[in-house]
This record gives C-alpha cells, sequence and structure tokens, in this order.
C-alpha cells in the first residue's frame, strides 16, 4: 500500500518505520528538517521495548511534495492538533482522487475537522493507543507494552473493504481491529489522553509517575470523571479505559471503589514505560506549542454547551493557559488542583 504519513513525530516515525520494514510504500512528510535529512542519510531506528529496527521509508521535506507524481492510497494525519486543516489540504492534491483515503491519526477529536477538508466520503479514523516519541532526529521511540495498538473506524461505523484493509495494514506495527463505532472509542481515547497529557505537561511527571504518584493519579480521576460525565449528556456509548468501565471511573471520583480503580491506574503507568511521556508533556519540554484547548479544552467547552459542570478541566485549562507556550513542567503547578481534590 502506498501511504503518505503528515507528520513524522513519534506515532509518525513509529508507524511510519514499521510499516516500511512490513514491505509497503511509506513516504514521510514532516517540517522538521533535521528529521528528514537524517532520514534521508541514514535511515529511521524505530526502538521497540523488544528491539531496534533499522528501516528505510521515504522522507522528504514538505516542499518536495511538488516532485511526487504517483498518487497515494492513503494518507495518514499525524500532525497537532492544531495543524489539522493545512495539513489536509496540502496532502488533498496528492492522495488518489478515486479511492484514496485520509486517516485521522491525531489525539482529541479532529475526525470531523479532517473530514471538511477531505470530505467525509474520503475520511477514516484511526484511534491509538500505543504510546511513542522522538527526542531526536532518525529515532521513533514506541514506549509503552500494551497489547492492542490500533483501532480503525469509519465515520458512519459501517464494516468496509477499506477499513478492514486498513486494520491488515496496521497490524504490521502492533494489534489492530475494527471498530464500528468511531465516536464513542474517540471519546474514551479523550477520557485517557485528559487524565493525563496535560498533567503531565504542568507537573513535569511522565507516564509512570501521573499514574502512580498519588496526588496527579487522583487528579487524573477527577479529569477522566468530567470527560465521562460529558461524553454520556452527548449520546456517547464509552468503551472501559485503562481496563476500567467509565462509570467505575465516575463513581471513583465521588468516593465508591476508589482503591480498584486507582489500582488500575498504577498498573496501566506501569504498562506505560519507564522512558514514556504523554504527548503533551513531549511538547512542554521540548518548548513547543501544546493542545490543551483540542484536549481539555474541547471538554470544556463541550460541558458548558451541555450543562455539564467540569471544574478541573476547567481549572487545569486555565493553568496552562497562564503559564503560556515555553514553560517548565513543576509538580507546584498543580497544587490549585491538588487543594480541588474531595
Amino acid at each position: 500500500m502506498r501511504i503518505g504519513i503528515m507528520g513524522a513525530g513519534g506515532i509518525g516515525s513509529v508507524v511510519g518505520g514499521l510499516l516500511s520494514e512490513a514491505g509497503h510504500d511509506i513516504t514521510l512528510i514532516d517540517q522538521w528538517w533535521e528529521q528528514i535529512e537524517k532520514i534521508k542519510a541514514d535511515g529511521l531506528i524505530v526502538e521497540t521495548q523488544e528491539k531496534e529496527h533499522l528501516t528505510h521509508p521515504k522522507a522528504i521535506h514538505i516542499h518536495e511534495l511538488q516532485h511526487e507524481t504517483v498518487p497515494f492510497d492513503a494518507t495518514f494525519i499525524a500532525v497537532k492538533s492544531y495543524d489539522t486543516e493545512w495539513a489536509t489540504t496540502l496532502m488533498l492534491n496528492y492522495v488518489d482522487p478515486d479511492h484514496g483515503v485520509f486517516v485521522d491519526f491525531q489525539n482529541g477529536i479532529n475526525d470531523e475537522r479532517m473530514a471538511a477538508v477531505a470530505g467525509v466520503e474520503r475520511s477514516l479514523g484511526c484511534i491509538i493507543t500505543i504510546g511513542a516519541s522522538a527526542w531526536e532526529p532518525g529515532r521513533g521511540i514506541r514506549t509503552d507494552s500494551y497489547g492492542l495498538g490500533f483501532k480503525i473506524a469509519e465515520h458512519d461505523g459501517s464494516d468496509t473493504p477499506r477499513a478492514r484493509e486498513l486494520v491488515e495494514v496496521m497490524s504490521a506495527v502492533a494489534e489492530s481491529e475494527f471498530s464500528n463505532d468511531l465516536w464513542g472509542n474517540r471519546w474514551s481515547k479523550l477520557m485517557v489522553n485528559c487524565m493525563a497529557n496535560a498533567l503531565s505537561g504542568v507537573s513535569g511527571y511522565g507516564t509512570t509517575e501521573v499514574r502512580t504518584e498519588l496526588s496527579p493519579l487522583r487528579i487524573g480521576i477527577q479529569l477522566g470523571a468530567e470527560v465521562a460525565r460529558v461524553a454520556l449528556a452527548h449520546g456517547m456509548k464509552l468503551s472501559t479505559v485503562l481496563g476500567l468501565s467509565p462509570q467505575s471511573i465516575i463513581d471513583a471520583s465521588e468516593g465508591r471503589g476508589i482503591e480498584e480503580v486507582e489500582a488500575a491506574f498504577i498498573e496501566a503507568g506501569k504498562r506505560g514505560g519507564p522512558g514514556g511521556v504523554p504527548s503533551f508533556g513531549q511538547d512542554v519540554r521540548k518548548g513547543r506549542r501544546n493542545e490543551i484547548d483540542y484536549l481539555n479544552g474541547y471538554v470544556s467547552d463541550m460541558g458548558k454547551k451541555l450543562g455539564v459542570p467540569t471544574p478541573f478541566n476547567d481549572k487545569i485549562v486555565d493553568i496552562v493557559h497562564d503559564l503560556g507556550i515555553d514553560f517548565k513542567g513543576e509538580p507546584q503547578h498543580i497544587q490549585p488542583l491538588v487543594d480541588m481534590l474531595p
């Protein structure tokens, strides 16, 4: 399959490298100059918890797209949420106009924004459950040891040959499955993101610490419970999160069955890998723009529309906005959230 991956950061690198190793025709496209040049010169190392893979996907700078004459069968949009529209627009002329598809490979709920540019009839979603990072040019790291890696879904939930084909393709990277409920799965993943990503960035903790240290763990429960309440008010059917039912997380936020939920968080934190850092935490450490308005901020906005209180998500959004873009994560930054805990 000929695939253009728009975005060669952590996820783009891990997916692109392993798919190319499996024999797919992969082109990584990015504005990260050093990354593209390193891959061109020496290949792309994909590091997993088992081994290192030296892979050789094609890598091009954005301006080099002009030289691509063979259309892509699919393009994976693997950029930050705030770059969704322009990245999708850029790829419009390079994807097969008759059968080519666009696949949302992002955190947050950006599928409708991508589809507004590409057309919903050409759009699919991919819910990602693996963790990945790219700290230096030429190396992508899969940081976790989770089982299931990807869920592929059509916007309307239909079971189509193209969705099944993508499931088979992605199985070369990690266990993958078809889903008939894109939106329920997106909101379930949003729970995971909102419980850990901004909390990691603000506090400076990694994936393991944010789910095992008592204060961020309990803040995470409150954040996740608010997402679940908003999603349920929005009519979403949520799936299990970190091996827990969303209702159990809501219950724990209200003081019921908290021991079981805390134990599940701690176990998930251990499986996240010792070097794992959520994408938001990576953004903070690299001093670049973050996705707060597309994660916790999205939940706050939907909560206001639906009349569902989201005080913890509101507060973490305020904290990030006050800190700005280029700040250092410190545990003291989450003290206002600690003070809010019941």
